[in-house]
């Protein structure tokens, strides 16, 4: 953890803080005029972002999964089993773009690529709405993550 000190004109400070706050992990800024007056000191309590987790390979994530066909069985079923306004729970997200994304992967896909892809990638999206997250990286990879998580812990 270190501090970071910026001398900057008054106008430029939010500008300035949401800078460092996406290079950083920062707490909030320390706002204090200069001795003329004319410009602001921000102090912030900054750290480095941890290093992110390594992606897995579809390999690894999907080590642990059930065949394709018994996903695909086991999605509808759970589809099915609830009423249409009904949310489904992040179980049937995560195992459904997990199944979309393998489909995509396929080697048998390939007539169908890109509408596999897009399906896929729509899911992961999903999901990462679901999670309330934001990945700076293809979603699919995100539900790789979540999946290798999700299976090592069943």
């Amino acid at each position: 953890m270190f501090e970071i000190r910026i001398i900057c004109d008054p106008a430029e400070k939010d500008r300035v803080s949401e800078a460092l706050a996406a290079a950083f992990t920062t707490g909030p800024a320390r706002r204090h005029p200069t001795r003329d007056g004319q410009r602001t000191r921000l102090y912030l309590t900054a750290d480095h972002r941890p290093e992110p987790e390594p992606w897995p390979t579809p390999e690894e994530a999907y080590v642990l999964a059930p065949s394709i066909i018994s996903e695909i069985g086991w999605t509808a079923r759970a589809a099915a089993d609830r009423p249409f306004f009904d949310a489904l729970n992040r179980e049937f997200w995560l195992r459904k773009a997990a199944l979309l994304d393998r489909i995509a992967l396929s080697d048998d896909a390939d007539s169908v690529t890109s509408d596999a892809t897009d399906l896929a990638t729509r899911a992961a999206q999903r999901l990462m709405e679901l999670d309330d997250t934001a990945v700076a990286s293809d979603p699919r990879q995100y539900v790789r993550q979540q999946y290798a998580h999700w299976a090592k812990n069943q």
